[in-house]
């Protein structure tokens, strides 16, 4: 077995620490030492972008990040999306309106590849460099059209 490391992290806007294996991915790290869940994994091979978290503010695959190289960055996940007394995140309340989301699953990474595509570009609106932006995020169930 390979010797653990300690890594201290913010998520979500909290200091976090753990004890992890090198070979450990973010994601693991994410869903099973800290309960956070929304994070999915699809394919694990860093294609399907059910993953996708905030990495200092950079959209990344988890599955395809190893723990350690987190240590002492920031991440965001969906659940630190909406704000502490439970408000939705305008992108969410967006999904829902123009329903957006079907069975589910992929939508964490969406919202998050969202978010990072108008924390760096506020100003899009072409739908074409959108779909552009999200042809990282596989979805099997809506079709993209609510989601564009």
């Amino acid at each position: 077995m390979a010797e653990k490391r300690t890594i201290q992290l913010t998520i979500n806007g909290r200091q976090h620490s753990g004890q992890v294996e090198p070979r450990r991915t973010l994601a693991d790290f994410l869903r099973q030492d800290l309960d956070l869940t929304g994070t999915h994994l699809g394919c694990e091979h860093g294609v399907c972008g059910a993953c996708t978290i905030l990495l200092d503010g950079a959209a990344v695959r988890s599955c395809l990040v190893l723990a350690v190289q987190a240590n002492g960055r920031r991440v965001e996940t969906v659940e630190g999306l909406a704000d502490p007394k439970g408000k939705l995140h305008p992108i969410q309340t967006a999904f829902h309106k123009h329903h957006a989301l079907q069975c589910g699953f992929c939508t964490p990474g969406f919202l998050m590849s969202i978010v990072e595509l108008l924390n760096t570009r506020p100003d899009i609106e072409d739908e074409d460099e959108i779909r552009t932006a999200l042809a990282g995020n596989l979805c099997r169930c809506t079709g993209y059209s609510g989601i564009v």
